[in-house]
């Protein structure tokens, strides 16, 4: 009733996907969760089913005309008297009361005064946003629940339509009628009416019931849809559950019951739904699968993907792309400028900031205009860090111009991979499975890790702490870089937690989280800049457009050498780092397509693994005649642009798991980016102020936040857990303690093999043998896995996650770079 004592519809829940039912104190709607039903609900709504009305494809177009044939039907069943039809039929057509709106009189229309089709109302705010969660072409059912003084007992009709209906009033929002359900009677006490028509919503709400609703012929298709929505629900006996880990056992058992339940619509398959036509590739499409022809893959490649080049350009024009720019503009800067700091201590100057940007810039301008699947983003990486680091330390053992060097291995670069690209050896990617994965990205977090302390306890050495200062400043040197690393890392990582934390609205929340190293940066700079006396070593950067060196080297290296006399057996043998650079680009470009290219990602118009591969490596090989870094598809980077410019579906339930509705493929955001930064060699100013020690509390915060992404983290921390505590993996269920450990300290063992090697003078075949690890799980673990503890352990379901849970940002990507 409402405040005048007048009898209405007031509603209590609803079910987009999940149950959202109206707190009554606050009168608004609270949040969506599963729907939990009583068994006994179930079986009540089975027996008003199997001895209520039944109209299945009624043929009536209005409110007052359905519910004059719904009185009938009630009378003919002998559920109501005749002399209650006016009764039923009043309270059929009382006022409607929704949250956030007042209550609405609905519009009586008769046979002589039928609705105008072309009559509407103005939608208000809350039913467009309500609107934008709900599929287009939905069509709903509307259930009435609830008690009558008039009736002695329940009276039940289950209504199809023939065709969905616009009920004027009777719905919070304006979308066709397909189903009604009513429930009537007097109160009852061993009889719940509003859990029966919760059990009816939620059956509604289940979409292999719902598809036998459509497609019943009669009462008793709606009996067996009933019985086969109790064989999957689960009964929980009613003792009280002490926490959240009891529950563990019943996701799992539900689980289990869905595989049957889909197991079982495989073998009785439905006619597909248009949804499942719109298949981005036809099975042929692979484009990893080999034509048996030189240069087959590119060809392929090129014939994919160049057709749609001129929607390349038209899809950018949208804000979704314009906003993206500036984002992946700080993403590409960040790494370009905290990588060319150190690369350039550890070349002695040759190369370092200035040269990383130019050669980001302009290989990046080059590959958005050329590549096969422009989502890509290329740059530097900290495998190619550690082998630049090692091949000098082995040109300076020998004598040995390195940047000569690096020319003739530019030389061999572009022979391989035209001759790699030719026999369409990108197919080997295929191998490298999750195992060798996460050695890499383990490999490359420590990577970070140990550059980031071993800097400091350099500065540690160079600065210590003393009981005489005299000389002002330095001896506080230390401690201001210790500051300020732990400033720019601590910060940098809350803020990217603050993305998923419950403060301020969701888009300004992101923003925070998106720009959270700039942020840090800019912070610590400000720190550093306002303390006057105490010296910390900032950034190296020239002047212009000039070397980090001009007093070491030019733009244009000779092949020869500086004096004419390089050696030709360096010349040849160059060959060996020229593999090695090409194992490590193939590894990290191939690997990353294929992250940014899954499936689930619904890109539409394909990729070009063999195309991009030899566009990042022949332009490399090139990059080096002017001393320029070799470059890779940088994961994180690749991964960040592709979620920039997904837009996620707004007819997504409350509750609901974000879908892709599409993504912007397109080559304007990644050209832009590219040239934005060769564009920042003219801020050298400001970058020049950026102390070492806020760019390796960068290096410490991707190689942390890389580890969290990990399943050999995960497996690692398992080590110290007792078995009781170890969380609900299939890797954990499916395969025995003992052997999962074991698995680990397999992939451990060759972790210090390949940390072993870096250590040694034997640095540079680092690559080599991380490649051997791809032997090693193909042929070794076969010998002592079963295959099925190989299918949980090894499995590659790192699928990309858009909803944003606690602890998951890009940086938990496979293989950090």
């Amino acid at each position: 009733m409402d405040k005048n004592q007048e009898l209405q519809w007031r509603e209590t829940a609803r079910w987009i996907k999940f149950e959202e039912d109206v707190e009554e104190e606050t009168d608004r709607w609270g949040k969506p969760h599963v729907a939990s039903l009583s068994f006994r609900s179930l079986l009540e709504l089975r027996k008003t089913i199997s001895h209520g009305a039944v109209l299945l494809d009624l043929n009536q177009h209005t409110l007052p005309g359905i519910a004059h044939q719904v009185v009938e039907q009630l009378i003919i069943s002998d559920q109501i008297k005749v002399e209650d039809r006016a009764n039923v039929l009043r309270a059929l057509l009382l006022k409607h009361r929704y949250v956030f709106l007042a209550v609405c009189n609905p519009t009586v229309f008769t046979k002589d005064n039928p609705p105008k089709l072309g009559m509407h109302r103005s939608k208000s705010k809350h039913e467009l946003k309500l609107l934008e969660k709900i599929p287009e072409n939905a069509e709903a059912t509307v259930v009435l629940v609830g008690t009558v003084a008039f009736l002695e007992q329940p009276s039940m009709a289950f209504v199809r339509l023939q065709e969905a209906v616009l009920l004027e009033s009777v719905l919070e929002v304006p979308i066709p009628v397909r189903f009604l359900f009513l429930l009537m009677g007097p109160p009852i006490a061993n009889i719940d009416y509003h859990q029966i028509g919760r059990s009816i919503s939620t059956l509604m709400s289940d979409k292999h019931f719902h598809e036998a609703a459509y497609l019943a012929d009669e009462r008793q298709d709606l009996l067996n849809a009933i019985n086969s929505f109790l064989d999957c629900s689960i009964v929980l006996p009613p003792s009280e559950v002490g926490g959240e880990e009891l529950l563990r056992s019943v996701a799992r058992f539900q689980r289990e019951m869905l595989h049957k339940r889909e197991e079982q619509q495989a073998n009785n398959p439905l006619p597909p739904s248009p949804s499942a036509l719109q298949a981005p590739f036809k099975p042929g499409d692979d484009p990893l699968r080999r034509s048996g022809h030189l240069f087959g893959g590119l060809i392929s490649d090129a014939a994919r993907r160049y057709p749609k080049y001129a929607s390349d350009f038209r899809d950018a024009l949208n804000p979704q792309c314009m906003a993206a720019i500036i984002f992946i503009y700080f993403a590409a800067l960040s790494p370009a400028v905290t990588f060319g700091g150190l690369l350039g201590e550890k070349t002695g100057g040759l190369i370092g900031v200035s040269e990383l940007i130019i050669a980001t810039a302009m290989q990046g301008v080059i590959f958005s205009l050329l590549g096969a699947q422009p989502l890509l983003v290329v740059g530097f990486s900290g495998p190619l860090l550690v082998f630049e680091e090692a091949f000098y330390s082995f040109c300076n053992a020998n004598h040995i111009e390195y940047l000569t060097g690096r020319v003739w291995i530019g030389f061999w670069l572009v022979l391989i991979v035209v001759i790699i690209v030719a026999f369409e050896g990108s197919f080997l990617v295929r191998f490298v499975s999750r195992f060798t994965q996460e050695i890499f990205s383990f490999l490359i977090s420590l990577i970070f890790i140990y550059e980031t302390f071993s800097k400091l306890g350099k500065i540690f050495q160079e600065h210590p702490l003393q009981r005489c200062y005299l000389v002002v400043g330095e001896p506080n040197t230390a401690l201001l870089t210790l500051v300020l690393m732990s400033g720019t890392f601590f910060i940098a990582f809350y803020l990217r937690r603050f993305k998923n934390s419950a403060f301020f609205p969701g888009k300004l929340r992101r923003m925070i989280g998106d720009f959270g190293v700039p942020i840090a940066i800019l912070i610590m700079v400000l720190v550093d800049y306002s303390i006057k006396d105490t010296y910390t070593q900032k950034l190296s950067v020239p002047t212009g457009f000039s070397v980090t060196s001009p007093e070491k080297r030019r733009w244009l290296i000779p092949p020869l050498g500086s004096d004419g006399q390089f050696p030709v057996w360096m010349m040849a043998t160059s060959i060996l780092p020229a593999l090695l650079v090409f194992i490590l680009i193939f590894m990290e470009t191939q690997i990353t397509t294929l992250i940014v290219s899954k499936k689930e990602r619904m890109l539409l118009k394909g990729s070009g693994f063999h195309l991009d591969l030899l566009i990042i490596v022949a332009i490399g090989g090139v990059s080096a005649l002017f001393g320029l870094p070799w470059l890779a598809a940088a994961t994180v980077r690749s991964v960040t642009h592709a979620n920039a410019l997904t837009v996620m579906s707004k007819a997504v339930a409350p509750g609901d798991k974000p879908r892709i509705h599409e993504v912007k493929e397109q080559r304007v955001t990644g050209l832009l980016v590219a040239l934005f930064v060769g564009l920042s060699i003219v801020i050298g100013d400001l970058l020049r102020q950026i102390p070492i020690a806020v760019l390796f509390g960068i290096f410490l915060y991707m190689g942390v936040m890389s580890l969290n992404g990990i399943q050999l983290t995960e497996r690692m921390l398992l080590l110290l857990m007792p078995p009781k505590y170890h969380p609900d993996h299939t890797y954990v269920r499916k395969v025995r303690t003992l052997r999962m450990h074991l698995f680990t300290g397999i992939q451990l063992v060759c972790l210090a093999a390949l940390w072993t090697v870096m250590s040694t003078v034997a640095s540079l075949a680092f690559p080599f043998v991380l490649i051997l690890t791809v032997p090693i799980k193909w042929f070794l673990l076969p010998r002592i896995f079963t295959t099925r503890e190989m299918q949980c352990l090894d499995a590659d379901d790192a699928e990309p996650k858009f909803d944003e849970r606690e602890g998951q940002d890009e940086y938990t990507e496979m293989v950090p770079t």
